[in-house]
This record gives structure tokens, sequence and C-alpha cells, in this order.
């Protein structure tokens, strides 16, 4: 622009000509004139260049992004696949993938499979609305890294946002988290905004309307809140919650955490979650807690009770002594053929019969399993103990760490001792001890047992109960003034004559 503002002046003001003008800045002619027609610099137009190499692949690349078209969206081919599809199957061209990615570029956009679409943002009101989804992270639990689903809530009006791992993101995880933000939050949004999950959603009716699950309609009849769900495949309609998954994975689960077990996840996450209080969002003046303090009393009210979580069943027991639970089958020490009321929850299972709790397993997300738990069966294996070694509850309590060396060494002792049936029948009644005094006082008396070389259940059960079996030392009483009424001990020194005297009488 300072150029042809010198050439300009130079030609009405200088040398006049437009040869003169051009030798004397260097210049060519024809940018002199250009400067003498307009002040301003034409835009400059870069000729269609050839591209020998490009040439090459170039009907390959259509073809591909041609056939992109008829393919599931999220199965394209981006420019760094095709560019490694050209190494392979084009050896010899010698192509830049740089070349290659502003030519996909360009053709992607003649095709229309880049659409570039404008949103209006949006503005909401304090204390109306939230948006919910659950996000994938990956942690080490103990020493396994473990994939976990995080629950996420977050408000639209303050920005603050709750966040909880589970295992699997079933129904009874669903529901409680939303609990637990409730709680974080200090009441209720009256409108929740969700994606299409089904945990929420049976079916996708025409437009906007859903049919909702029976649990999912009760629980927000309970808290008394309103549910919209989105559009399928259309996440900007939640961007506030999808924006706040991201983010928050990428500031608090980076790197991966190492914790002993989901609680202390939990824990991480909720100190996660209280840090990013601090937070002041783009355009705002004040933090995420100030802000969501203040929307706190336009929130709806906490119930007093909560809602009953559990998804309840009432399935038989089959002639393994087990219900089957969401296609998984957990043991009850019940006979078969009796109706009981299964109860499941996020993390576990517990089975109940005749209005008391009589089983409680850890919840299996796998298929076709069996949880089982040998104390289930000791009444049968007391019956039938031949069966004991080879039973599948034993091996699970093999695998739990739960049946430790001792008790194989004290069973090797019975059964040498009492024989095969009466041994495994005596080791029964020694595991069934666990019950009556707990399963860690029991492996320290078995242990105790092995170590004195006892091998008996009286042994075992002697030394479950010999601490109450003590009786205290008496301890010294300050007696005051009786202690003037002490007399000295006697002494039988003068009876020792009798001993070494001969016998002057006659008996």
């Amino acid at each position: 622009m300072e150029l042809f503002e010198q050439l300009r002046q130079e030609h009405e003001f200088g040398v006049g000509t437009i040869a003169g003008v051009a030798a004397k800045f260097g210049v060519h002619r024809r940018m002199v004139r250009q400067a003498i027609v307009g002040a301003v610099p034409p835009a400059h137009r870069y000729p269609a260049r050839a591209q020998p190499k490009l040439g090459l692949v170039m009907a390959f690349i259509d073809q591909v992004l041609d056939e992109d078209r008829r393919a599931p969206r999220k199965q394209r081919h981006t420019a760094r696949r095709i560019y490694r599809r050209i190494l392979t199957e084009f050896p010899d061209a010698a192509v830049a993938e740089s070349t290659v990615r502003n030519h996909v570029r360009s053709r992607k956009r003649a095709l229309g499979l880049v659409r570039r679409e404008t949103f209006v943002p949006q503005s909401y009101a304090v204390g109306v609305e939230a948006q919910v989804d659950w996000y994938e992270a990956w942690v080490d639990l103990g020493d396994e890294r473990t994939r976990v689903q995080v629950f996420a809530m977050r408000s639209m009006a303050s920005g603050a946002a709750f966040h909880r791992a589970y295992l699997h993101a079933t129904q009874q995880a669903f529901l409680e988290a939303h609990e637990h933000a409730f709680d974080y939050f200090g009441g209720v949004f009256r409108l929740l905004r969700y994606d299409n999950l089904a945990s929420a959603v049976r079916k996708i009716l025409r437009g906007y309307r859903r049919e909702e699950t029976v649990r999912f309609v009760a629980f927000r009849s309970h808290w008394r809140f309103q549910a919209e769900f989105c559009t399928p495949g259309e996440g900007h309609e939640k961007g506030g919650i999808e924006g706040e998954g991201g983010y928050f994975r990428r500031n608090h689960l980076v790197p991966v955490p190492h914790v002993a077990d989901l609680d202390a996840l939990n824990a991480l996450l909720l100190t996660g979650c209280r840090h990013d209080e601090a937070r002041i969002l783009d355009g705002r003046t004040e933090p995420v807690g100030i802000a969501m303090a203040a929307e706190r009393p336009h929130l709806l009210a906490r119930v007093p009770e909560g809602f009953d979580l559990a998804d309840v069943t009432t399935p038989l027991v089959d002639k393994q002594g087990c219900v089957m639970v969401k296609t998984n089958a957990y043991s009850v020490p019940l006979r078969a053929g009796t109706r009981v009321e299964a109860r499941v929850y996020p993390l576990h299972v517990e089975i109940w019969h005749a209005g008391r709790r009589v089983a409680r397993h850890e919840r299996c997300h796998s298929r076709r399993q069996q949880v089982l738990d040998l104390e289930h069966y000791l009444d049968v294996l007391s019956h039938k103990p031949g069966a004991f070694a080879g039973s599948k509850p034993l091996a699970q309590w093999r695998a739990a760490g739960r049946w430790p060396a001792c008790y194989d060494e004290l069973w090797e002792r019975l059964l040498a001792r009492h024989g095969k049936q009466n041994g495994t029948r005596a080791m029964v009644a020694v595991v069934a001890l666990g019950q009556e005094f707990g399963h860690d006082k029991l492996r320290v008396a078995v242990t105790a047992a092995v170590s004195l070389g006892a091998c008996d259940v009286a042994a075992v059960r002697y030394l479950l109960t010999e601490a109450a079996l003590r009786k205290g030392q008496p301890c010294a009483v300050d007696v005051g003034e009786l202690a003037r009424y002490d007399r000295p001990m006697p002494t039988m020194a003068e009876y020792d004559v009798l001993l070494s005297a001969p016998c002057a009488g006659t008996a």
C-alpha cells in the first residue's frame, strides 16, 4: 500500500512518466500503471499450476471420496487414511501428505461432505436447566487399567458440574448418580436435557416424543423434574455437557489416576468438581462456585426420602441353589423352589426372603455367569461331603483369596485322622464357624491350630473362644486400718522334727 502511494506521488509530482517512475523504484511498468489507476493494489491471482505427482492418484482420491458419500458418517476416510492407502496401493507415487490433504479438503467441499452449520447462542435462566451425559475414561484400579463410565451433570446457568464414576452405565447407576448430583448442587433442576440413552428412553417416537422407561418415569415423578431428549446424532443440542466431559477428563484425569477402588476414584472426582468451582468461564466475571451458590435458592427443594433405586424381581431358587437375576445366577442358602425377592443395585445384588436379607453378592455385569458363596452350600455339603473338593463355590473362594493355605493344611490333617468322608465333614464344620465368629478370626484360629499341631473342630472352636474364657488377674486392694490385724505367716519348721525323730509310740 505504501509503495503504491509513492508511485502515484512520483508520477504526479515527480518524474511524471511511467518509464521514469519504474526505473527510479525498480518495479515493472505494469505496477506503475496499476498504481495510477487506483490507490488500492488489485488482488493477486495465482495461475493454475500443473500437479504431475498428484495427477497419478487424483482419480483414486476422487473415487474414494465419492464412495464415502454412501458410507456411514463415522466410517469415512480422513485425509491421513487416504494418504496411507496411497503409500500401500501406489508405492511409486511420490506425493506429499500436505498435497493430498489440500486436494481432499477441496474435493470434500465440492461434494458436500463438509457441512458448516450456524448455531444460535443460547441463554439460560438460573436454576432451570441442566444437561446430563455419560463419557468414558481410563483409570488404574489397583494394579489393573480399567475403563470406567463417568456420569456428568452440568448446570447451564452457573456452569458448575458434577462427575461420578461407575464400572458400568446401568440404569441403577444412572439413577443413583442423579441423587448424588442433587446433593452436590443443593437442589433439583426443573429441566434436565438428555441424549437418547437406554436407561431413560425405551423407544424414540416422531419428533421430540419419547417412550420413557417405567423406572425413569417413576424417578422423574419422585424428584419433580421434567426431561427433554435431543435429536439423535445432534450432540450440539447439549453442547454444554459435551464440552464439559472433555474438559474435565483432560484436566483431572491426566495423567491416568492410580486409585485403590471406585470409592477413592469418586473422592478424586469430587475434589476435581470442587476445584473447578474457582474457575471463571469465558465472558463471565465471577467464579463458578459463586454463581452456583447464587443459583441454589432457585432450585427445587430435595425431597426428604430418596427414591428406591433397586430393580426388584421375584425369581425362584433352582436346583443348584441359585436365583437368576439379569442373566446371571447368584447363590442363596434356601431350598430349591423357594420364591425370593432380588434387589439389584448399581454395585451389588441383595436377595430377601420372609422380610430378611439372606444373601448379598457383588453385582456381575457379564452374562451367563454363576456367582457362588461357599457359605450357602455348607448345609448341603455336610450331607454330601464328596462334592466339596471339586465344588465351584470352593473354586471361587480360592480365586477370591478367601481360602488360605492353612485351611488346606488343616483339611489334610482331618482327612488323615478321620478319613475322607468324616474328615471333609469336619472341615465343613470348621468353615461354618466363620458364620458365627467371622472369617478373619477363623483364619487366625486355624493358623494357630495348625502351628500347634491340632487337627480337631473342637480345638479350633476353643481357640476362637479362649479369649473370653480367661479370667482377669485380681488387683491389690488397700485395706487401710485393717492392716493392724495383720499376723505373720506361721512357720512349719518345728514339724520337721517328726520327720527325723524315731517314732516312740505304737499305732
